[in-house]
Parts: structure tokens; C-alpha cells; sequence
């Protein structure tokens, strides 16, 4: 099928690559004309086939809303727009509204894998109508992982944001989990060799997993994390599943107290936050701060 996609960034790129090596054609526009196989919404919408599906790929907030707004001046009937972004669920909403006041459908999409989806896969939870989903299901098994499993209709539009909020505020505690633990290692006389304890838990042990594989690639880069200073961003996700747990009366004690050491990384060199920041950069590409 043929496919229109917008933002072609760390993720977006490596989508683009991925799909058309399932066979489909995919039209990319990005602000960046270096990056671009067109060079406006309008012509990229042209491109396409009816009935058109637009995945949008662009930072969360004002960027998402601009893109959204252009493209339902653009489209007809029948069409669809997918938010494969990190929109808030309750901007879902509020763009599906805008969209099917002009018969244009709209899927959200929460789509996990970083700079590694390329080859592994990305992992894919969206929400929307039955008929919408299935406009895009071409798409969603070609980014998808091999197997049966890797991909989930997550429930009506917002599901798959929700889902994906959930999942980063469990990889905000997770991560913490791995760090807190870290630096007690580092802090002991009697262990001498941190780096090699945390790879020893990578085979037989409750606690292995990818997260933990990405951290031995981290200390083998740098042992001691020495050129990393302690301090890691927040990507906005942490704050809204709290947010949600409060709305909820949900009790989140690790999530919350993960996104509040996030916050304490900024107050001083913490040494838990260079093991975050080093397992960001691993999985997702994101930037790291040298001292």
C-alpha cells in the first residue's frame, strides 16, 4: 500500500526504511528537504491514492496540532490521519473530533523501539474505530516485530497513548530499579568489579533483560560512567501516567518516586542519573550531557 509519512527524524527514518522493505511505497515529507522524498503536505498528499493514510511522526504538542490542522484542509472522506507521536491521550480525542468533523478518521499510535526498531521491530499500540484500524493494518505488520506478538488494537481512540504512557512510566522505575543499584555496587570496597556483576545477572537470574543487556553495553563503553554527568530529562510520558494514577486514585509509589529522582538529577550531579541517561541513549538515540 502506499503511505504518506511525516517526520523523518531518529524514529521516522528507520519507519520509512523499515516499511519499504515490506514492499510498500511510502512518500516522506520533513521540514529537513535533506531527509525529504517531498517537499510540502500538499504534495505529499497528492502522492497519495485514496483512500489516503497520512502517519504523522512530528514532537508532541503544537507541532502535532499544526500538522493535523494542514493535513484536514488536505484530505477527503475516507482518509486517515495516525498520531505515531507522543501525544497526550486527551489530544487524541480532541483530534479525532476535529477530523471526523470532516469525514477523516483518526488512529493513535504509541510505538516503542528507538533508534533499534529499524531491525528488531517496534512494538505498537493503537486505539481507534474498527474500519480505521484496518486502513493501516498493512503498515502496523510491517513496523510490527516478527511473531504474534508486538502489536495490540488497545481499545477506541486514545487507547494506544494510554498504553504507551503506561509502558514509558513502567521504563521510568525499571530503569531507576537498575540504577539505585548500580551506584550502591560502585559505593562497597568489597565489590571490585561492578561492571562485570551487573553482566553476570544477563543469564539465569529474575532481573535480566533487554534494559539490563543495554546497561553492560553502557559500562563496557565507559565503566564508571565517568564522562556522563548525572542528569536526565524527563520526556513529558512520566509526568502524564502520574498524573493519570492521581485521577485514578491509583497508587504508582515506583513510577512517582522514578520521575522524582529525574527532577533531583537536575539539582546536583546524581550518580543514578548517568546510568540513566547512558541506558537512554542506548535504547533510544536520546542525548546525553558530557561533563
Amino acid at each position: 500500500m502506499e503511505l504518506g509519512l511525516v517526520g523523518l527524524g531518529k524514529m521516522g527514518g528507520n519507519m520509512r526504511e523499515r516499511i519499504r522493505r515490506a514492499g510498500h511505497t511510502v512518500h516522506g515529507y520533513d521540514r529537513n528537504p535533506d531527509l525529504a522524498d517531498v517537499h510540502s503536505l500538499r504534495e505529499l498528499v497528492g502522492k497519495l491514492s485514496g483512500p489516503r493514510v497520512v502517519w504523522v511522526m512530528v514532537p508532541a504538542g503544537g507541532p502535532t496540532q499544526s500538522t493535523i490542522d494542514e493535513l484536514a484542509g488536505l484530505l477527503e472522506p475516507g482518509d486517515v490521519v495516525v498520531d505515531g507521536g507522543n501525544s497526550r491521550w486527551t489530544d487524541d480525542e480532541k483530534h479525532a473530533g476535529e477530523l471526523a468533523a470532516k469525514g477523516i478518521g483518526f488512529v493513535d499510535c504509541g510505538v516503542s523501539g528507538g533508534v533499534w526498531g529499524l531491525e528488531n521491530g517496534y512494538a505498537l499500540m493503537y486505539g481507534g474505530d474498527e474500519d480505521d484500524v484496518a486502513k493501516v493494518q498493512p503498515i502496523f505488520d510491517a513496523l510490527k516485530p516478527e511473531g504474534d506478538f508486538g502489536s495490540v488494537h488497545a481499545g477506541k481512540v486514545g487507547a494506544g497513548h494510554f498504553a504507551k504512557m503506561v509502558h514509558n512510566g513502567i521504563e521510568y522505575a525499571m530503569m531507576q530499579a537498575y540504577a539505585e543499584g548500580w551506584e550502591l555496587l560502585e559505593k562497597v570496597d568489597s565489590v571490585t568489579d561492578v561492571r562485570e556483576v551487573f553482566r553476570s545477572w544477563q543469564q539465569g537470574t529474575v532481573i535480566r533483560s533487554w534494559l539490563l543487556d543495554l546497561a553492560v553495553d553502557a559500562l563496557d563503553e565507559d565503566e564508571h560512567l565517568d564522562g556522563l554527568r548525572g542528569y536526565a530529562q524527563d520526556s513529558g510520558e512520566g509526568r502524564w501516567t502520574v498524573e493519570a494514577a492521581i485521577d485514578h486514585a491509583v497508587p504508582l509509589p515506583a513510577i512517582t518516586a522514578s520521575l522524582f529522582a529525574r527532577f533531583a538529577s537536575r539539582q546536583e550531579d546524581s550518580p543514578q542519573m548517568k546510568m540513566i541517561a547512558a541506558l537512554r541513549n542506548q535504547f533510544g538515540g536520546h542525548a546525553v550531557e558530557k561533563k
